[in-house]
């Protein structure tokens, strides 16, 4: 069972709510133009297939923990409170191969022993740690739960690579939830998640792992960064998210026009768009955040949300859809209600 500075007022631990909300980027500026100097592309190119115009990268000491710390302790702030029963952490890009970087983040923000753990579903991981997140709170094992999803993709990705280089940033988004009651705002739906291994080499580091290992130390350098096909993950992209998404909202018992604001996970503008088109959800109904930040892999839904919420584009009682997709192949949906009075901080 949990341990927290409120315990003995916590609410049975039926559902989870969302109750904070922080982000964290990296103050550097990578612009369209400083990528073109040594990559065979054009900010045309980039702004019109991908969306993005600047991305965020963090220097070479500065690493997934050091993010992922930044904003857990914006989150906790947010809502409000300073300690946590557990820590879940998202990400591609840990530290180390081992240990998990949720134990230090977790160290670093004064949570005493709380459990902490790492989540590795890609681009999905924020989704899937909220998931994880819920359960551990509807069980009663812990009555509130900070969600972190941070990635360095700088750390991974070849910068001479056309395919991938204009695409990924950097920075960490979480949230913190608490234990709470059926029906109120903030608390997350049921989930519609799922993966496809046969399409895991779609998005893959080929070595680095254990699979390889024999050979990693002589891979060429393209075997030891971000490989991924693009036009086959936009396609299974579009179709999982929109069928995740469809019967999330079916869950909830709304039909897609109920929706006020659809969160997808910021992978490329076409992505995003194509997915709202399928659902039937106005690009007005849609935020965006892919042009300043990149694609942010599993800090994506979180930074979106944190910007949507200080920016006034979540208002309470908004019935919010949330959908990714990523390496793996992983998938996920849910929804939620936007709650009143959460002031996120980035």
């Amino acid at each position: 069972m949990y341990e927290s500075e409120d315990s003995a007022q916590a609410p049975a631990a039926t559902t989870a709510v969302l109750t904070g909300l922080g982000a964290w980027l990296p103050p550097r500026e990578v612009t369209n133009d400083e990528l073109c100097a040594h990559l065979d592309t054009s900010d045309a190119w980039i702004r019109e297939r991908i969306g993005i115009s600047v991305r965020r990268r963090a220097d070479p000491k500065t690493a997934t923990g050091d993010l992922a710390a930044e904003a857990g302790a914006r989150a906790l702030r947010s809502a409000g409170v300073t300690q946590a029963d557990a820590v879940v952490l998202a990400t591609t890009t840990p530290d180390h191969p081992c240990p998990a970087t949720a134990p230090d983040v977790a160290a670093r923000l004064g949570l005493g022993n709380a459990a902490a753990f790492d989540i590795a579903a890609g681009c999905s991981g924020f989704l899937y740690a909220t998931t994880v997140a819920a359960g551990l709170i509807r069980s009663g094992t812990a009555g509130r739960v900070l969600v972190i999803g941070a990635e360095t993709m700088s750390a991974v990705i070849d910068p001479e690579d056309r395919a991938t280089a204009p695409i990924f940033g950097d920075g960490a988004g979480a949230a913190v939830l608490e234990a709470g009651r059926p029906g109120q705002a903030g608390s997350l739906g049921e989930v519609v998640w799922g993966s496809d291994g046969g399409r895991a080499d779609a998005i893959v580091i080929p070595v680095g792992g254990s699979r390889n290992r024999d050979g990693r130390d002589a891979a060429p350098k393209s075997e030891r960064h971000v490989r991924m096909r693009g036009n086959e993950v936009l396609r299974h992209a579009v179709r999982r998210m929109t069928a995740a998404a469809t019967r999330a909202a079916a869950a909830a018992g709304w039909a897609l026009t109920d929706v006020d604001r659809l969160i997808v996970h910021q992978a490329n503008a076409r992505i995003s768009a194509a997915v709202s088109e399928a659902l039937g959800i106005p690009p007005e109904r849609v935020p965006s955040n892919i042009a300043t930040v990149g694609n942010t892999a599993a800090a994506s839904i979180p930074l979106l949300l944190t910007d949507a919420a200080a920016d006034g584009a979540l208002r309470p009682g908004d019935r919010v859809l949330l959908v990714a997709f990523g390496s793996g192949l992983a998938w996920a949906a849910t929804t939620l209600v936007w709650p009143a009075g959460l002031q996120a901080e980035r």
